[in-house]
């Protein structure tokens, strides 16, 4: 079977593993998507993402500053990197030891502790970036973001779909026409605790934590973990912590040493 240069890190590190030291990555700038294609083909031996010239456009055009998939000081060795912002802020594709279902190559963005979970492929993140940019410039005709997504981002999403849908509101519009995403999902929650309505916390917690919406990432049981201890459900967030702690560590979306993870320890 033919490996790459990846091929040496296939096997997932455990959670148990030592968090990176977190190293700005390098800013090797890339001008155009050839780079990023032979690298996934050639070195990562995977199939690139259909619209993967389309989403470096994209995250060019948002200001992104599109990097070379060798610049990778500081980055677990499955990512791939994509572009950085004007904050640091790494976007990359995962290639996965052995991909999970629907999972094949998901865009994340390059943490601290990991890895955060942005799309869970590259038609599905390019949709997203369209409605966020639709729903945030109503009263403006700037099509920039739209025109650089070319005929992707047409069949993906039309303009001016998020008014006429008459859904108000940004995330429920995301969850319910483009697709489920962790930080929606766990801003959701934040909101019903708000509200004062623990109820739909916890149902909502528990929907995000269903092993089959995410799989292979360990933030939703930690985060789940984190909900059972806010509540004083301490066995429930025990049990989420031991769930969350069989994950590699790079998909935590903490430090190992949270107080949420700490229970999970404790009791195994």
């Amino acid at each position: 079977m033919k490996m790459g240069v990846m091929g040496a890190i296939h096997r997932a590190p455990c959670a148990a593993a030592l968090p990176l030291r977190h190293v700005r990555a390098r800013p090797i700038r890339c001008s155009s998507s050839s780079g990023h294609v032979s690298f996934i083909r050639d070195i990562a031996v995977a199939n690139p993402p259909e619209h993967l010239d389309e989403l470096l456009k994209v995250l060019r055009t948002r200001g992104d500053t599109i990097v070379s998939p060798g610049s990778r000081q500081g980055i677990i060795p499955l990512a791939i990197p994509l572009s950085e912002n004007s904050s640091g802020a790494v976007t990359a594709l995962l290639r996965w030891p052995t991909a999970p279902s629907g999972m094949e190559m998901p865009v994340v963005e390059v943490r601290k502790h990991g890895v955060w979970l942005l799309g869970k492929n590259v038609d599905q993140y390019i949709h997203r970036l369209l409605v966020e940019e639709d729903a945030h410039h109503l009263e403006e005709n700037n099509s920039e973001l739209y025109d650089a997504s070319s005929e992707a981002g047409k069949k993906l999403y039309q303009r001016g779909d998020f008014a006429e849908s008459n859904i108000t509101n940004l995330d429920s519009y995301l969850l319910s026409k483009v697709g489920l995403f962790p930080d929606v999902l766990e801003h959701k929650v934040t909101q019903h605790f708000e509200q004062g309505d623990h109820v739909s916390a916890l149902v909502t917690g528990e929907f995000y934590a269903k092993k089959d919406l995410f799989p292979g990432f360990g933030r939703p049981f930690v985060f789940n973990a984190e909900i059972m201890l806010k509540v004083g459900r301490i066995s429930e967030a025990k049990d989420s912590a031991r769930v969350a702690l069989k994950s590699p560590w790079w998909t935590l979306g903490c430090a190992y040493e949270s107080p949420a993870l700490h229970n999970g320890r404790m009791s195994k």
